[in-house]
C-alpha cells in the first residue's frame, strides 16, 4: 500500500527534501480535524481516535486527541508538552530531540540541521516519504499526502510496524491558527517529568 512501494518507484532525480519543504512552506499554518486508525503489524484496526490539528510555522504545533482518550500535545517553539489528563502527567522535551519520536514536528519548519535525520522520498507529485535515518527513533516513517498545498493525510510507521492512519478534514489555512494554541500552562497538581 502506501508504506510498501519499491524504492525504485521512489528514486529522485532533485533533492526531494527541498520539494516537501517548498511544499510546506507555501502554506504557513492550517487547522483541521483528525480521524485516527491504528493498525498493528498484522493489518488489524486495533483503535480509532478523533482530534483537532494545528500548526503555525515556526515550530507551533497543537494537537488534541479528544477519542477515545484525551491527550495534548503542544509545541510553544522550544518545548514539546505531552499532556494526558486522565494520568495527570505532564512531559516536556527540548523541541530540537523530540523530532526523532514525533517527525511530525518536520510540518512545523524546523531547521535543515533536523532534516538531515531523515531521507525523503517523492512517491508522486502530492505524495513523500520521510524516512528516519536513526535506528533508535521510535517512528520509522511518515508517510504524507497533498492536495495541492493541503496536507490531507499522514500515514506513521513505528518501530513494530505499527501504522497510524491519520485522515484529515476541515483544513483551514486562512485565518492562520490563533497564538493561544500554542500556549501551554502546566495544571496544578500532575505529575511533571521534565526532560528539557
Amino acid at each position: 500500500m502506501l508504506l510498501t512501494m519499491a524504492p525504485s518507484a521512489m528514486a529522485a532525480t532533485t533533492d526531494t527534501s527541498t520539494v516537501l519543504k517548498a511544499k510546506l512552506n507555501a502554506v504557513q499554518g492550517f487547522s483541521a480535524d483528525f480521524s485516527q486508525d491504528v493498525i498493528d503489524a498484522d493489518g488489524n484496526i486495533i483503535q480509532t481516535a478523533t482530534g483537532t490539528l494545528a500548526v503555525k510555522r515556526p515550530n507551533l504545533l497543537h494537537w488534541e486527541t479528544k477519542a477515545p482518550d484525551e491527550t495534548l500535545v503542544v509545541s510553544d517553539g522550544k518545548t514539546l508538552w505531552f499532556y494526558n489528563p486522565f494520568v495527570e502527567q505532564v512531559s516536556a522535551f527540548n523541541i530540537s530531540n523530540a523530532v526523532t519520536n514525533t517527525p511530525i514536528l518536520l510540518l512545523t519548519g524546523l531547521n535543515d540541521e533536523a532534516w538531515q535525520d531523515y531521507k525523503v522520498a517523492q512517491i508522486s507529485d502530492n505524495e513523500f516519504r520521510i524516512e528516519s535515518l536513526n535506528e533508535d527513533a521510535q517512528v520509522k516513517n511518515l508517510h504524507l499526502l497533498f492536495n495541492k498545498n493541503d496536507l490531507v493525510k499522514f500515514t506513521v510507521e513505528d518501530a513494530t510496524g505499527q501504522l497510524s492512519h491519520f485522515h484529515l478534514s476541515n483544513v483551514i489555512n486562512t485565518p492562520l491558527p490563533d497564538a493561544a494554541l500554542f500556549e501551554f500552562t502546566l495544571p496544578e497538581g500532575v505529575d511533571f517529568d521534565d526532560q528539557r
